[in-house]
Parts: C-alpha cells; structure tokens; sequence
C-alpha cells in the first residue's frame, strides 16, 4: 500500500509541474501579447484555456481517487490537499491570463508607449512570473524559507496597482478620448494584482505542506497543525 501511494503522489506532483508550466506560459505570452498588442499571441492563450481547464479537472480527479483509495495521513494528506488549492489557485491564474489576453482582442488602437512605462506593465508581468518561479522552486525542493519569499514580493505588485487609477485619471484629463481603453486597462492590472494573491496562496499551501503551519490569517498568530 505505501509503495502504491508513494508512486501516485509522485505523479501528482508531476500533473501539478506540468500545470504549473502551462500557466506560467499563458501569463508570459498573455504578457507578450498586451505589451506588443500581439492578438496573435491573444489567441494562443485563449485556445490554450481549454487544455488549463481540462488539466484542473483531471489533476482534481487524481487527488478524489488518492484520498478515497489510500487515506493519506500526516504528510502525505498536507501534501494532497496542497496539491488540490495550488491546482485551483493555478487555474484561476490561467482564467486572468485569458482575460488579458481578450483585452488585446477587442483593443482597437496601439498603447502609450510613455503610459504603459509609466504604469509599470511590464514591471507588473517579470514580478507575476518571478513570483510564479519562485514559488515553483520552493515547492520541488520544499522550501519554506523561499515560500515565505514571495509574500513579499506581492507588495509590489499592490503598490503598482494603486498607482494606476490616478495616473490613468492624469492621461484622461489631455486623452478624454481613451477613456474606455483606460477602463479595460485598470481591469488588467486588477487581474496582475489578483494573480499575484492566488500566487500568495499557493505560497502559503507550500508552507502548510512542509512545516505544518497555517498562514491564511495572517492576523492569528496561533499555529495549527495536522
């Protein structure tokens, strides 16, 4: 029975790897797409929504079968129900690349190039996929000190999402005309700023998984273990 459990979590951890790879990719080339104003690059990502989609699904019904076959307990069960929110959480990091990506879709005119500096986009896209990577690390090596590292890069991605609303307000007094592209703009830094808190998330299911310890209410310091 160990041997037959042990051989299954090792799968799962290559499903989660592989979904892992595929999101970090719709983020890059969703990034590649809003940046450039690709809409080529756009429908790469959005046909490759459905394969994100379909992995979620069957990476949720590997973990059904672990916890109904085999009972995991202790490490083993913080791993497969780390696996399951980092899946979730995984895909709805897709869901927002795909929204960008339809945003460089229905946008009908070329971006500011001195505007999308001065908003930090392509800032706000390395800080996502550095997160992305870092968080990828700390899971294969199961490093809590490098889980822990990327709470604190999601500051940064808040911080530029502040900023954009009053530098967008500033564009509009001399560009009233580009108020809608603004508009949507605000919805794709609210989606950068959004993946990063799922980033968070799974940051914190690598903790739980290898030291036991919750940090989803950052406010209680109590610690609670399984």
């Amino acid at each position: 029975m160990v041997e037959f459990i042990e051989s299954k979590l090792v799968r799962l951890r290559k499903e989660v790897d592989e979904m892992w790879d595929l999101v970090r990719a719709q983020i890059e080339k969703s990034g590649d797409a809003v940046q450039n104003l690709n809409k080529d690059d756009a429908r790469t990502v959005i046909v490759r929504e459905k394969h994100v989609n379909a992995f979620e699904l069957k990476i949720d019904s590997d973990i059904e079968d672990i916890i109904a076959l085999y009972s995991p307990v202790a490490v083993d069960l913080r791993l497969v129900l780390a696996m399951l929110k980092i899946n979730t959480n995984l895909e709805r990091i897709g869901d927002f690349a795909e929204g960008i990506a339809r945003f460089v879709i229905h946008c009908p005119m070329s971006l500011n190039e001195v505007l999308v500096e001065k908003l930090q986009l392509k800032t706000m896209f390395a800080t996502v996929l550095d997160m992305l990577d870092t968080a990828k690390r700390a899971l294969d090596e199961e490093n809590p000190d490098l889980a822990t590292s990327v709470l604190s890069k999601d500051a940064l991605l808040d911080d530029i999402n502040l900023a954009v609303a009053p530098i967008l307000a500033d564009y509009l007094g001399d560009h009233p005309e580009d108020r809608l592209l603004c508009l949507n703009l605000v919805s794709v830094f609210r989606k950068l700023e959004r993946a990063g808190d799922h980033i968070t998330n799974m940051a914190e299911e690598i903790i739980f998984f290898v030291n036991a310890k919750v940090l989803k209410h950052k406010g209680n310091t109590d610690e609670h273990y399984i």
